[in-house]
């Protein structure tokens, strides 16, 4: 997929955030703490969307979408940056950076489109009540997953593909811990306004589209709350959407942080910390906003725990 002169590039080597053998270790045990939560909240999540009937819904087969999309985006990016940590190597080869950078951009695509269906969903169940099991029916929840999945996947298959084929002028050091795209474009060492405008269009059609959607479903959803005339009412209505639009905010603040600053802005230790936030707190963060006011993800959590003869003995000593 990716070809590449090998005559002068070979392999990439990640600076990191700082040489500070302190830093560094404070880092990694912070990355090794977000990731296992992520996991472990992520997969949890999943795995009682599954087992529930009652979680058998829209809302909640695309939010196993967005977990699944959140575990394999942050084991693409802190696992291999916490392997060499521990390997005692910051180096990566060129096809392991093309698949790095590929995953990054193709996970981060998804979970923007998969946003703005979640959101399509939330417009229905609450502008459409009455007609939402027939208009979100399980053929057409499938098909928006699987659209989400395949414009994630290939869009960012063109620029990465692009990237990779430019020419690079023998520095190696990728001044990150990651490959992504715009930290490896300071290594190539020919004009890059092409691959910039690329990238640009991209961001575009996969951040700004999407966010546009979003914006509008949320416009109908706000007008229709307005329209009901009891506080509990629209209380309730709005408690279905408050966890996605917190998602959504923080999300999209760091992901248009990243992609559409102005160009005069270059700070790559800021970039780097961005670029953290993006990878690592955003996707740790899903499954518990998603869980803390949930009621119906606390019972499923409740009845999977005391389904395991482990965790009844657990609770029981709790209690």
């Amino acid at each position: 997929m990716f070809q590449a002169n090998w005559t002068t590039v070979t392999d990439f080597i990640f600076l990191g955030f700082s040489h500070d053998p302190k830093i560094e270790i404070l880092i990694f045990v912070l990355c090794l703490l977000i990731y296992l939560v992520t996991f472990l909240g992520n997969i949890i999540l999943i795995s009682i969307s599954i087992l529930d009937s009652h979680l058998h819904t829209p809302m909640y087969f695309f939010l196993s979408n967005l977990s699944f999309v959140d575990i394999c985006y942050t084991s693409s990016t802190l696992t291999p940056m916490m392997i060499n940590f521990v390997l005692g190597t910051n180096t990566i080869s060129f096809s392991g950076c093309a698949a790095q950078m590929y995953f990054f951009l193709a996970m981060g695509s998804t979970e923007c489109v998969l946003l703005s269906m979640m959101a399509y969903d939330r417009y229905v169940a609450i502008c459409h009540p009455l007609r939402y099991s027939i208009i979100m029916n399980r053929r057409v929840c499938v098909q928006m997953a699987i659209g989400s999945w395949v414009t994630g996947c290939l869009t960012p298959l063109l620029v990465s593909t692009y990237v990779l084929q430019l020419s690079f002028c023998g520095n190696n050091s990728i001044n990150h811990f990651t490959c992504e795209i715009l930290a490896v474009l300071k290594l190539v060492c020919v004009d890059t306004t092409m691959v910039q405008l690329v990238i640009l269009v991209l961001s575009v059609l996969v951040l700004l589209m999407p966010m546009l959607l979003i914006c509008v479903s949320y416009a109908f959803i706000l007008s229709n709350i307005l329209r009901i005339s009891s506080a509990g009412g629209r209380s309730k209505a709005f408690s279905t959407c408050a966890a996605h639009l917190t998602v959504v905010v923080l999300f999209y603040s760091t992901a248009l942080s990243m992609y559409l600053k102005p160009s005069a802005v270059d700070s790559q230790e800021i970039d780097k910390f961005v670029a953290l936030v993006y990878a690592g707190l955003t996707p740790m963060l899903n499954p518990i906003i998603y869980s803390l006011r949930n009621k119906e993800v606390k019972v499923a959590l409740k009845k999977l725990l005391t389904r395991n003869p482990f965790s009844t003995i657990l609770l029981s000593k709790l209690n």
